[in-house]
Formats: structure tokens, C-alpha cells, sequence
């Protein structure tokens, strides 16, 4: 088949029909979930990557498979299969392909992680890749006959809901930070209308998610990474930070990505999940106030937070990123963010698993530790 790099630990092996297909990789999630999917014998796997990609997700493939081949020999198959495709085109740019991907009904689980994670983005490619392209990998998960749907959504489709926000809120006559958020609401709104049609689907929701617990790794310093590096460029004896109105009883909530990571491999390996929504999100979050204060000890920066109207810091970040800084002013929205999460869901699933969330204190020297070594990552969205 064109178009198809194959993935194995050994070169002349023959090419095994995949048995899951999975969007959103060589992304950050989308790596490390594929890792997992293998490790425990879900193999073979295949990869849907956008053209531009397709070097690094060869590169990212061929690693992961010698770590499994290391780590998990006794696992049959670690063999990933690269299809060049996008998501925002019918069939996902497979054409004709996307029947013959499907070796005899092969394929049982599509994981549909693709998507713009940037709080940025203009409103016309968060529809045609967060909305059409979810649209489009159902209508491929349908022709595929999958018997398991997994949708990676966000727990921010809750927009600037007033209130506690759990697994079984959706649709509350929200407003919006921005048009990442209206459109992982209105992809959400698209998977539970399949959902309620039939399709065995789980919905996953993250929270703001940060690099590992255990290294700090990341591939995007967006979100509370704004606050890191703003923090990192000031003065260790006196660093500013801006004061909103309402931040007091504002939290910010952040996972890492291994929790995300873990909690979506453990849940979906599991029959019982499917037709449920699972919020990964932190149960006992920090404040704004504190969270500034754990990534201001961390940064051993001295702060101080100067009362600052809204209006005036996003300004204020729009000014500093057009001199270069990695600064956007959509992540000042989350600093006085009213809405709460709850996880009920989550935390009746993954007791006993050993799978929680680790505080946000044990592991942001890590993350700020990161940041310091690889001061060459950026922010931009893999779009």
C-alpha cells in the first residue's frame, strides 16, 4: 500500500495486519500512549501521521519499539504501521486506503487523540481539525466496524461553567475562553451523538497537562509554562507577577502526563469503560496563589503578585510576545477560570490500580528543572 512505513523488531519480519489505529502521534500524548498500547500486547499498531511528520514519527516509532523489545520481549508483537493521512480530509486522506487498512476486519480499537492543543488558535482550523476531523475519524471508525471508540477530549469543554464540573456535565449553556475550547465542545457534543447512536465509545477528558512527573519531559511549553518561563526571565531576588481579580478562589488544575497517560491505558484495556466519560484531572488542585507560589519556590524566584485588571495583563503578555517572549495572552483566562473539577468517574475506575494523580508539589521542581535544560522548546501547536 503507498504511503506505509512499517515498524518492527526485525526488519524482514512479515507485515502483521494492525489491530488498533490511532490518531494524534508522533504528538506528546499520542507517543507515550502508543508505548503503552504495545507494551501490553495490543500490537500491531497503526499510526495515522500527517506528511510533515512523517521523519519524526519514523524516528519516534523505531525508538519505541526497540524500548519495548528491551523492556516487555516476551510481548508477540511490537510492529507499528505509519499511514501518511489527515484528519480533516474525508477518509482521513487514505482514499481507497482506508478499507484496505482493515485486513479482514483486523482493526477492533480506533484512539482518537489528534487534535490543535493551542489556546491560540484562530477559530477556522480549530473547526476544520478539532471538529471536521473528529467527524471524520468517526465516520472512519464506522466504516471500520471498530467494536471500541476512545476520544482524548478536555476537561475544558466545561468553557467558564459557575460551578463544580463532572463527568456527567456537558452541555450547561456555557461560554468559552477561546476557540479551542468551543471546538473540543462541540467534537464532544459529535462523539456522544455516535455514542447515543450505538458506537461503544469512553471519553477521556484531561485537565492541563504537564510534562512527566518523573523527568519533566515535554514537547510544548504552553499553559502554566507561561508562568515558568515568565517567572525564569525576572530577577531571583524580585520577580513580578500579575494579581487578577477573582484569582483568589480560582484553581489551577494540572496533571502530568504520565498519570494521563497511565489512566487512559489501564481504563481502556477494560470492557466495563465503555459508554463512560473519565475526567483526569487533579481531585485536590491548587489555588492559583499557591500553584504561582510552588512554581516561584521552585524557580527560586522571590514574587510578587501585583493586583492587575485582566484587560491590562493580557495586554501586557500580547506586548511582551511580540518582543519574542513566550508569552500568550489566552492563558490569562485560566487564571481566574471559576469552574472546579470533580472526578467521581475516575476515582471509582482507577481504585486499586495503583494510578493517581500526584500532587502538584511532588514533581514541579522536575518540570522547572526541564525548562532550564531545554530552553530551546517552543510553544507551537503540531497542526
Amino acid at each position: 500500500m503507498p504511503g506505509v512505513v512499517s515498524i518492527a523488531a526485525e526488519t524482514n519480519a512479515e507485515r502483521e495486519p494492525p489491530n488498533v489505529l490511532l490518531t494524534g502521534f508522533p504528538g506528546f500524548l499520542g507517543s507515550a500512549l502508543l508505548e503503552r498500547l504495545l507494551a501490553r500486547g495490543d500490537g500491531p499498531v497503526a499510526c495515522l501521521v500527517q506528511p510533515r511528520y512523517a521523519d519524526l514519527a519514523e524516528r519516534r516509532a523505531s525508538e519505541i519499539v526497540e524500548r519495548c523489545v528491551a523492556d516487555t520481549p516476551t510481548v508477540e508483537s511490537t510492529s507499528v504501521l505509519l499511514y501518511e493521512g489527515d484528519i480533516t480530509e474525508p477518509d482521513l486522506g487514505l482514499g481507497d486506503d482506508l478499507a484496505s487498512l482493515d485486513d479482514n476486519g483486523s482493526i477492533t480499537e480506533l484512539y482518537h487523540l489528534a487534535a490543535v492543543y493551542d489556546l491560540g488558535v484562530d477559530a477556522d482550523l480549530a473547526e476544520s481539525v478539532n471538529v471536521h476531523g473528529t467527524e471524520h475519524v468517526l465516520d472512519a471508525a464506522a466504516a471500520l466496524g471498530v467494536e471500541r471508540f476512545h476520544y482524548v477530549s478536555t476537561c475544558y469543554v466545561s468553557g467558564r461553567y459557575d460551578g463544580v464540573f463532572t463527568e456527567a456535565h456537558l452541555v450547561e449553556g456555557q461560554s468559552f475562553n477561546n476557540h479551542y475550547e468551543r471546538s473540543k465542545f462541540r467534537a464532544e457534543v459529535r462523539v456522544r451523538d455516535r455514542m447515543d447512536a450505538g458506537l461503544p465509545a469512553t471519553i477521556y477528558r484531561p485537565a492541563i497537562t504537564v510534562g512527566d512527573s518523573e523527568t519533566g519531559a515535554t514537547d510544548k511549553y504552553d499553559g502554566p509554562y507561561y508562568l515558568v518561563r515568565f517567572l525564569l526571565a525576572q530577577p531571583a531576588t524580585l520577580s513580578v507577577a500579575p494579581a487578577l481579580p477573582g484569582s483568589a478562589g480560582a484553581e489551577l488544575n494540572v496533571v502530568p502526563q504520565d498519570f494521563v497517560v497511565d489512566a487512559i491505558a489501564h481504563l481502556s484495556g477494560r470492557e466495563d469503560t465503555a459508554g463512560e466519560v473519565y475526567q483526569l484531572c487533579d481531585p485536590a488542585p491548587l489555588s492559583v496563589p499557591a500553584f504561582v507560589e510552588r512554581v516561584a519556590d521552585a524557580a527560586g524566584r522571590r514574587v510578587v503578585r501585583i493586583p492587575t485588571p485582566k484587560p491590562v495583563a493580557q495586554r501586557g503578555f500580547a506586548a511582551l510576545a511580540r518582543r519574542g517572549w513566550s508569552a500568550e495572552p489566552a492563558a490569562i483566562d485560566y487564571f481566574d477560570h471559576p469552574t472546579r473539577y470533580a472526578c467521581p468517574n475516575t476515582r471509582r475506575a482507577l481504585r486499586g490500580s495503583g494510578i493517581e494523580c500526584p500532587a502538584f508539589e511532588a514533581y514541579v521542581d522536575r518540570l522547572v528543572a526541564y525548562v532550564r535544560e531545554h530552553p530551546h522548546v517552543g510553544d507551537e501547536a503540531m497542526v
